[in-house]
């Protein structure tokens, strides 16, 4: 064997070639890797974007309150009364995306919002939420509805700026709250006003007249963009000339911007450049009867800006933008669109949402023009970050209401409840509250035989 292996050995020395030389241009033995250029994706070009810590603080505080919101849209729509069990609150968990937290953690985190107290007779943990916090959704809800001239002026705008004076139910439902409109914004304002708006089908909208000026007595102009106002206040206060300004946008670019070689001049040609307004009227929106790609996309830009401009916190969710593509004209990739123009549009990811802001409205985290709507939810979203502070006043607040249900309301939830369940990480709240007042139930089981007798 070893003979064997020894003759193979002496013979592939022999077979193996020396290596070439190839002198001088591989007189090194170091190996060269030429180096690659970095891709340049739509991933990589929203990870390297210039950060805004403060609005995408902000996004965190708007998913919190959303899904505080939707859950309470869920419970309310299954009318179960006050109050329901956090059995139940499990279930609707995950709808909310609620799927890594739990119920219980959830609840006791907001106590401003949610008020967890045991069943009287079953003794199961039940939860509703404050009169605090119903009492701001209920303002809310009529300052809405006192705005009713507001929310036909939005629509209108938004009809007026659609290719064919039309566009889908599906889109206004899904932007409701961020545009400012009631819920029944169907019956209560498409409905009501059959001399503006026409349904043509159950899930599309048109206008009927498209030369409309204004509505009723409102002094604002349906067919001038809110650009408008801050070019003409260029044009009067800082003294530019009408070439600089006509077709301009106020730019706003985030700290620690980074500004290639070049960059001014690019963008002192993008803003002289003229484009089709949103509001001119126009055959068929194309490149070529824009005048080109540039001005084609310079169109989207302005319609995404007063889209923004008539929403509520001048922000918009990029996965509710998309519905208006068709309507409205915007047929390029609006992800790219935004990221490319970091100084009007600032685009938020926190987990799996997308939140476009308006940069110009907004000054250190705060919407610099505030309005009803958003003052109200502002006190919404205050509720939600005090978290656990200031809950000894609220317990005070508590005990002089009164805790406790009606008796019928208890009779019902006993009725359509499924079963006892307990929560573990709510015992330690329950057995507190029983060393409080250990007779409470022992008081309860008297009263209830003496009734029955």
């Amino acid at each position: 064997m070893r003979i064997l292996q020894n003759f193979i050995l002496s013979h592939a020395t022999k077979i193996i070639p020396s290596p070439v030389s190839l002198a001088p241009l591989n007189s090194s033995n170091v190996q060269i890797r030429w180096k690659r250029k970095p891709a340049n994706t739509a991933q990589t070009r929203l990870q390297d974007r210039t950060r805004d810590p403060r609005l995408d603080h902000l996004t965190k505080n708007f998913i919190r309150l959303n899904r505080i919101i939707n859950l309470h849209s869920l419970i309310s729509s299954r009318k179960r009364g006050p109050f329901v069990s956090v059995q139940f609150l499990s279930r609707l968990s995950p709808h909310v995306g609620l799927n890594a937290v739990p119920i219980g953690v959830f609840l006791r985190k907001y106590p401003h919002i949610f008020e967890v107290f045991s069943h009287p007779v079953k003794r199961t943990p039940c939860s509703k939420f404050t009169p605090t916090f119903l009492g701001l959704l209920k303002e809310e809800n009529d300052v809405i509805c006192g705005l009713e001239i507001e929310s036909v002026t939005r629509i209108t705008k938004i009809l007026l700026m659609s290719i064919n004076g039309s566009i889908h139910m599906h889109a206004l439902r899904l932007t409701r709250k961020e545009l400012g409109l009631p819920e029944n914004f169907r019956e209560s304002i498409i409905l009501k006003y059959d001399n503006i708006f026409r349904l043509i089908d159950l899930e599309i909208v048109e206008i009927v007249d498209r030369d409309i000026k204004q509505i009723n007595d409102d002094k604002s102009l349906l067919g001038v963009a809110e650009v408008e106002k801050w070019r003409e206040i260029e044009y009067r206060e800082r003294w530019l000339s009408e070439f600089e300004v006509k077709y301009a946008f106020p730019m706003n670019f985030p700290t620690g911007f980074k500004k290639e070689a070049g960059f001014k001049e690019k963008l002192r040609n993008w803003q002289r450049l003229n484009y089709v307004k949103p509001y001119e009227k126009i055959e068929a929106v194309r490149v070529r009867t824009c005048g080109g790609f540039e001005r084609y996309e310079k169109r989207a830009v302005g319609i995404i800006h007063e889209l923004l401009c008539l929403t509520v916190e001048k922000m918009l969710e990029v996965q509710h933008l998309t519905h208006f593509r068709k309507d409205l004209g915007i047929e390029v990739n609006i992800r790219e669109l935004l990221l490319k123009y970091p100084g009007i549009f600032y685009l938020s990811i926190k987990g799996n949402t997308q939140i476009v802001f308006l940069r110009e409205a907004y000054t250190n985290g705060c919407l610099i023009e505030a309005n009803p709507i958003y003052a109200i939810r502002k006190k919404v979203l205050d509720l939600i970050l005090f978290g656990s502070r200031s809950t000894k006043k609220l317990r005070a607040e508590n005990k002089t209401s009164g805790e406790g249900c009606d008796a019928a309301v208890i009779e019902n939830e006993i009725q359509t409840s499924e079963g006892g369940f307990v929560i573990p990480i709510l015992e330690s709240y329950l057995d507190s509250r029983h060393d409080e007042n250990p007779h409470q139930d022992i008081d309860y089981q008297r009263n209830s035989e003496r009734s029955k007798r």
